[in-house]
């Protein structure tokens, strides 16, 4: 039988990887071709409403917080912990209403919360699924006990959503569900926008969330900027704004209509589609060991004849 040589093995190895490489490729074209679904469900918010009240708040860590694993964070003028006082989104708070302003005349509050995005890269980078998005509600889903840790979809996200429990012994990732294992399977619809006093929070369909955002800019063009925030940026977004100040003011990204997650989604589901390139690497590098070892053991035996 014809040996193998070391250079016939890694071309082979190399033509190898790059066929399956070229079958993963195939797999992410065909992702790149998803169309945005206006029949999801999404929040409209509009800033001009909102009062500060923070019941969105209040309501949300009430609802959820056991399902979260959530824990009421104290202020630091608030000694005897009387208010759920968080500064920003952590690892026990989904939803946070802040206030951006420039002057006496000109400020406005603004909602953080998961955007839901038709495209979430948190779910594209997530390496065992512990990110999820619905087929039919579109909700962007995390579950706890998948989850290893990693933290990527912290680092993909460009709206800087997903927090970690760095506090608890048994943490987990922190984000909005839209209250699906909560109120919007009891009551269908989130606790934020059940409870919000001025009606600034709209909750409902993709679609219908779009047509009223663009009738409320028809009927009052000198109250707003004239842009729905998340019906284009990032590939669209199910949680959808509308404000009197610019977006970037209120600490939104400015992101393009390209989906970010169409380049993690290219690596997902190439390089490391099946975990190809990795086994192919270790394959390659177990193979040269190998051969160094006998070639080592080879030397040793040639070593012993001399000494005879």
């Amino acid at each position: 039988m014809k040996k193998t040589s070391r250079r016939d093995f890694l071309k082979l190895a190399g033509a190898t990887g790059a066929g399956l490489l070229a079958c993963g490729a195939g797999s992410a074209l065909a992702n790149e071709g998803l169309q945005v679904n206006n029949e999801e469900l999404g929040m409209l918010y509009d800033a001009t409403k909102c009062v500060g009240c923070k019941a969105c708040m209040s309501a949300c860590k009430r609802v959820n917080h056991d399902y979260g694993s959530l824990s009421y964070e104290k202020a630091k003028f608030d000694e005897d912990g009387l208010w759920d006082a968080p500064s920003d989104l952590s690892g026990s708070t989904r939803t946070l209403i802040k206030l951006f302003k420039e002057s006496e005349q000109r400020w406005s509050y603004v909602k953080y919360s998961c955007m839901h995005c038709q495209k979430p890269s948190c779910v594209s980078v997530c390496p065992v699924s512990a990110m999820t998005k619905e087929k039919v509600s579109g909700i962007v889903d995390y579950n706890k006990n998948t989850c290893i840790g990693c933290r990527y979809c912290q680092i993909a996200c460009p709206y800087n959503i997903p927090k970690f429990q760095w506090e608890k012994a048994v943490p987990q990732i922190v984000k909005c569900d839209l209250c699906k294992a909560t109120n919007l399977r009891e009551k269908g619809i989130s606790a934020c926008a059940e409870v919000c006093p001025a009606g600034a929070i709209k909750f409902g369909k993709r679609k219908e969330l779009l047509e009223e955002a663009h009738q409320r800019l028809k009927d009052a063009p000198d109250k707003y900027v004239q842009h729905v925030y998340g019906e284009h940026e990032g590939g669209g977004t199910n949680h959808l704004y509308l404000a009197s100040m610019p977006f970037n003011k209120l600490g939104l990204p400015e992101i393009k209509p390209e989906a970010p997650a169409e380049f993690s989604e290219k690596i997902q589901h190439t390089i490391y589609k099946g975990f190809i390139a990795p086994v192919a690497l270790y394959s390659t590098l177990c193979f040269i060991a190998v051969k160094n070892m006998k070639k080592h053991d080879s030397h040793d035996d040639d070593h012993k004849k001399g000494d005879k």
